[in-house]
């Protein structure tokens, strides 16, 4: 008589790591704004999973939750772990929906074990793409990307492009999406010349420059003379002030990001070439991606189909270590990544 096997069930932990705000930055954030503890593990409740993480994403946004100011998010808590996303592997659970060894997102990053409702984890594909992937180009960063060049800025075929922050996670795939989708011209801006190298050569830029070697206009004058049609601006100041000046008539320009001064402490003075929008019509478009929830469904089935094509490419820098994810925090807004910034919390 052959006796069945029992289903190994994972041990479930008392204590996890996690990653605390421990003050909030002024300025510059540095690694003594962040506390990394062993913290009780909650207990799972009815409609919850456990979940062990196994990759979480580092964010810009994420600066201005540090603050403690209104804003279209809550401000992280000081003492609390901090938010953002993650993916990983259903370790108990008390939810009909989710089963043990199931591969979640969700939005409880920055720590080792999370307790999840049921309502706030979307159970993926583990054949479909590797887990770190829905963090970036076919996650949060991707989405960002196609909704703010095809819906926010209504890119049309034979528009002329720039891109700041372009070597950025959603710089680098928004100036693709625009190249596959028939731009005439994608220019893009980074901070340093390997960067600007991985643009023009591995991602298909028509042209893009270090924003280091001399005025953001006078680069991007040269690197499109004839004028631009739409900015995916990432970054603020003085390349907001360049495109304005570098706009065609019904220019659109799509507000991403301004990275240039989350860590300022006295308020920007505002562009200074702001009337220029007025005389050549330009729209100047905030967007957050949480506003276009309806274009998803779409946006997953053209990327997963470029990916498939190899029309789009994707890069990734990671840091190993849930006790590392300060660090690489910081360095990501100090631009030492290329792509999307991830730290690797467990195999």
């Amino acid at each position: 008589m052959t006796v069945p096997s029992i289903p190994s069930v994972p041990s479930i932990p008392s204590k996890g790591t996690e990653v605390r705000l421990a003050a909030r930055p002024d300025g510059w954030p540095t690694l003594e704004n962040f506390s990394v503890v062993r913290a009780e593990v909650p207990a799972v409740g009815a409609g919850q999973v456990l979940v062990r993480n196994l990759v979480m994403s580092v964010d810009p946004y994420m600066r201005g939750r540090m603050n403690n100011m209104r804003s279209y998010v809550p401000p992280f808590a000081l003492g609390k772990a901090l938010e953002g996303d993650a993916v990983g592997e259903v370790i108990a659970s008390k939810s009909p929906g989710l089963a043990v060894g199931d591969l979640v997102l969700h939005r409880l990053g920055w720590r080792e074990f999370a307790v999840v409702g049921a309502a706030g984890a979307v159970r993926l594909d583990r054949g479909h793409a590797p887990p770190a992937a829905y963090l970036g180009v076919l996650g949060m960063t991707g989405h960002t990307a196609y909704a703010g060049l095809l819906h926010a800025a209504r890119f049309c075929a034979g528009d002329v492009v720039f891109v700041s922050g372009a070597a950025g996670a959603v710089g680098s795939l928004a100036g693709q999406v625009a190249r596959v989708r028939g731009a005439a011209k994608v220019v893009g801006s980074a901070g340093s010349a390997e960067k600007a190298a991985w643009l023009t050569e591995e991602l298909g830029f028509d042209a893009a420059f270090n924003y280091k070697d001399g005025p953001v206009l006078e680069q991007l004058a040269k690197a499109a003379p004839e004028g631009i049609d739409v900015y995916f601006d990432n970054v603020g100041g003085e390349h907001l002030d360049a495109a304005l000046v570098m706009a065609r008539m019904g220019a659109r320009i799509v507000l991403c990001g301004a990275i240039s001064q989350y860590n300022d402490t006295v308020p920007a003075a505002g562009p200074r070439n702001l009337l220029q929008a007025i005389g050549k019509g330009i729209t100047l478009r905030g967007f957050l991606v949480g506003q276009y929830d309806g274009v998803k469904d779409q946006f997953l089935t053209d990327m997963s189909g470029w990916l498939t094509e190899g029309r789009i490419t994707h890069r990734e820098t990671v840091v190993r270590g849930l006790e590392n994810a300060p660090a690489a925090f910081i360095d990501m807004m100090r631009g030492a990544n290329i792509g999307k910034m991830l730290v690797n919390i467990a195999d």
